[in-house]
């Protein structure tokens, strides 16, 4: 088995445990006809080999990747894969709400309001 490929099966079980079966592949066909490049690197870089990393915990990494949608205030869907991902991986509702409400002064009130209505059914839900 070549690198490449075990980076490719050690990305794509994460993206399944995180956000659910046959998600990684789903994430990588979406983009297959425009740029599959971008879907190889995301599943190989970003998850086989940085998520995949010892050192943090999916829920704490999956909080970062929350924090850093807040920051960005323009990555609505990725917010919300990465909110339900931390919850999934044991991170608490409030533990996902205090990562948002540090945001303020650092993202702005309109991205940490913004996101907080973007996951407010999930948030209520997890309470």
């Amino acid at each position: 088995m070549t690198e490449q490929t075990e980076l490719r099966r050690r990305g794509l079980a994460l993206i399944d445990k995180l956000h659910g079966g046959h998600a990684g592949e789903a994430m990588m066909a979406e983009v297959a006809d425009v740029c599959p490049a971008f879907a190889e690197i995301t599943v190989d870089v970003a998850m086989g080999t940085i998520m995949s990393r010892p050192g943090l915990d999916l829920a704490t990494r999956e909080l970062i990747l929350v924090a850093a949608c807040v920051v960005l205030g323009h990555a609505m869907p990725q917010l919300r894969a990465h909110a339900e991902a931390a919850l999934k991986m044991g991170a608490t509702r409030q533990q996902v709400t205090e990562t948002i409400l540090q945001l303020v002064l650092y993202a702005s009130g309109p991205s940490v309001r913004n996101s907080l209505v973007e996951l407010k059914d999930l948030l209520v839900e997890a309470h």
